[in-house]
């Protein structure tokens, strides 16, 4: 009876599963060839998928979410998906080179989502690009609010002028990393000085920086370097962004699941320099961080890394560093580092045709594997079908030729009998003519003996 009851329990929760993923999916559009002219006078949160895509897959219950979400909040942004693989053209228009491709469309503009694929990241993605570009704050509480809210924050201060506009561009690129503000002089609390006025600030880190054009250089490096924490928790998608940075990335590579001391201290030691010494190592020339196991890295420097370790990465040639010895303490770091600022540890990786040549290779490499790993059918067809149709097409040229060479041999020794046979014909005939010749010869001759007898 308790195993009856179980099974009962078992089968209504896969029901009501069952049942919120389709109310789930309800609010999530399925777009076709209309959704071109359909979309102009709204706001399209899209997922650009492809059906054969593991990566599509895992995301769907993660869009069905964001689809109810936004359902619920009220947003003003639409919730829909697209196959692009049957779509080819509407994708191709909107630029999607892989899948999934998660874009928000907003009057002629479309904005690449690169973040982590959560519903949290991805409804505060869609919240941030299809609001206002700049946001203005009118108050000093506005300010505290917004400030809380936001680990980093950009902030115009002044009125207009040729300052502002290149904020106003930058803010129209960069929209989708981060969020853009503007405030009056009178908003900035006292404990923030500025020299001059329009400024632009950052606030990150419990402080605040301010950009100086000929000390930073252009407007949109600067925020584009200034738009991480001095110290994160680095995964696949921030690793990517940060390489654009031009800094040294210095990470501490651990397994989050094993809570041994050598794996918490190497963490540890990398947030001690982010912190105690943020004076000596500059924060536009440096980035701290942590990441949680060892195959975006694996990945990026092409070579397998034993944990816990330091890898140090020169995102402004792609080089690498790894410790020479293994780090205990916090002046091992230390040491680490300035051996790299010396030049006393040699780089690897960088940016040579070699390098290039060998990142093409590991690329298919990688993608051959990581297909027949997801799904073995899939990369028998994908990558058999070819070889097969290869293998078939060398296979009817060779015998092609086979044929061709055996039929000319064939000609030829058709040839040969021939003439091997008219010989024979030609000597026949001489032989029947000399036994002609030779018959008549002795048919001449026994006449001429009759009459010899008779004379006699």
């Amino acid at each position: 009876m308790r195993v009856r009851n179980a099974r009962q329990i078992l089968l209504f929760c896969a029901a009501v599963a069952i049942l919120g993923q389709t109310l789930d999916a309800h609010f999530v559009e399925e777009l076709d060839e209309s959704f071109k002219d359909n979309r102009k006078n709204s706001i399209w949160l899209v997922d650009f998928y492809a059906p054969w895509c593991a990566h599509c897959r895992r995301l769907e219950p993660v869009w069905n979410e964001v689809g109810l979400e936004m359902r619920k909040l009220q947003s003003p942004v639409k919730v829909g998906k697209m196959d692009a693989t049957s779509y080819t053209s509407i994708a191709s228009e909107f630029g999607v080179r892989g899948y999934p491709t998660i874009k928000l469309l907003k009057n002629d503009l479309a904005y690449n989502y690169r973040g982590p694929r959560t519903k949290d990241d991805i409804i505060e993605f869609a919240h941030r690009v299809s609001g206002a570009l700049i946001r203005p704050l009118p108050s000093q509480q506005m300010f505290e609010h917004v400030k809380k809210r936001h680990r980093v924050l950009f902030l115009y201060v002044g009125g207009e002028s040729p300052l502002k506009e290149k904020y106003i561009e930058v803010a129209s690129e960069l929209i989708v990393y981060t969020y853009f503000f503007s405030a009056s002089e009178e908003v900035i609390p006292e404990y923030v000085t500025l020299n001059e006025m329009p400024a632009v600030l950052v606030f990150k880190d419990e402080t605040y920086f301010v950009y100086d054009e000929y000390e930073d250089g252009d407007l949109k490096s600067w925020v584009n370097r200034e738009r991480f924490q001095s110290y994160l928790t680095v995964d696949g998608f921030t690793l990517y962004e940060l390489t654009d940075t031009g800094k040294l990335i210095i990470i501490a590579v651990i397994d989050g699941k094993n809570a041994t001391i050598e794996h918490t201290r190497m963490k540890e030691f990398v947030q001690e320099v982010a912190k105690d010494y943020r004076n000596r190592f500059h924060r536009r020339d440096f980035q701290f961080g942590h990441i949680d196991g060892t195959d975006y890295v694996n990945n990026m420097l092409m070579e397998e890394l034993n944990v816990p370790t330091v890898v140090i990465i020169n995102t402004s040639n792609h080089q690498y560093y790894l410790p020479t010895r293994h780090i205990e303490t916090l002046e091992d770091v230390m040491q680490f580092i300035n051996d790299i600022l010396d030049g006393t540890i040699e780089g690897r990786g960088g940016d040579g045709i070699l390098q290039r040549l060998k990142r093409i290779f590991y690329d298919i490499r990688t993608t051959v594997v990581s297909v027949f790993r997801s799904s073995p059918f899939l990369g028998c067809f994908l990558f058999g079908l070819p070889l097969g149709v290869i293998s078939i097409m060398c296979y009817g040229i060779y015998t092609a030729d086979t044929d061709v060479a055996y039929t000319e041999e064939r000609i030829e020794v058709s040839k040969t009998e021939i003439e091997t046979r008219d010989e024979n014909n030609e000597e026949e005939k001489k032989e029947e003519n000399n036994e002609n010749s030779l018959v008549l010869s002795d048919a001449e001759q026994e006449p001429k003996d009759i009459m010899e007898k008779k004379n006699d």
